[in-house]
């Protein structure tokens, strides 16, 4: 897939830069996931990776125990998937993940997220088919045949695998990504996970300069904003 992960990972935007924006977003995530598929972490894998990302990313404990409450409770918000894509400043492609619990407010807010910086919004697929949703898992080892090894043996379609500096990153479909960190942690059953998610990572890359870097600053600030917004992906790079 090219270079290593942590260089492209520098042309990915992830929301939520505060921290209370961080621990509002983990609850939502963490209570979706907890209502489809049950609130023991050892019949919910989904879950269980989700807890485990949450306390690496140091969110209190409090944040998420109220978040699995609320999730055994009958009712509750019934909070969805929307996914938006467009073209943003200097025609570099965006994709904005939400979950909400109105679709056509979230519409309309990031829909004036785009109108307000004179960019684009698209129809479904518009730019997605241009970036590659993968399963990104990275662990501390430079045993890659060992690590190749565990996953073609759980019968894991890899994508790619990377070794650079003590560190190995595999690179699945999403659709494999619990099948591969499962096939790790039972190889390995007290492995840590130095990267654990799904990501859009883009094929191509639009430089931007001038006036455009300041308006994409500007547009990527408006749906930081926006509190159904989990992630933003994109393929802009800009100017160091």
């Amino acid at each position: 897939m090219g270079r290593a992960y942590q260089n492209r990972k520098e042309s990915m935007a992830k929301t939520a830069a505060a921290k209370t924006k961080v621990y509002s977003r983990y609850a939502r995530e963490i209570y979706v996931c907890a209502k489809s598929g049950g609130t023991d972490p050892d019949g919910n894998l989904g879950l269980r990776s989700m807890l485990e990302r949450a306390k690496k990313d140091q969110v209190p404990s409090h944040v998420i125990e109220k978040a699995l409450e609320k999730a055994k409770g009958s009712g509750g918000e019934d909070f969805s998937a929307a996914r938006y894509e467009g073209f943003g400043p200097g025609n570099c492609m965006v994709i904005v993940d939400c979950l909400t619990d109105n679709p056509n407010r979230t519409f309309g807010d990031v829909r004036q997220c785009f109108t307000k910086t004179k960019c684009k919004i698209g129809a479904q697929g518009s730019v997605s088919h241009m970036f590659d949703h993968c399963a990104i898992l990275a662990i501390n080892s430079d045993d890659e045949e060992a690590v190749l090894e565990a996953l073609l043996n759980a019968d894991v379609d890899v994508t790619d695998i990377e070794n650079e500096d003590g560190r190995i990153t595999v690179f699945a479909p999403h659709t494999e990504y619990a099948k591969a960190r499962q096939a790790l942690r039972d190889r390995w059953p007290d492995v840590e996970f130095e990267t654990d998610e799904i990501q859009f990572l883009p094929q191509t890359h639009t430089e931007l300069s001038g006036d455009d870097v300041a308006v994409f600053e500007r547009f990527m600030d408006l749906l930081n904003d926006l509190d159904d917004v989990q992630n933003v992906y994109h393929n802009a790079v800009l100017p160091d």
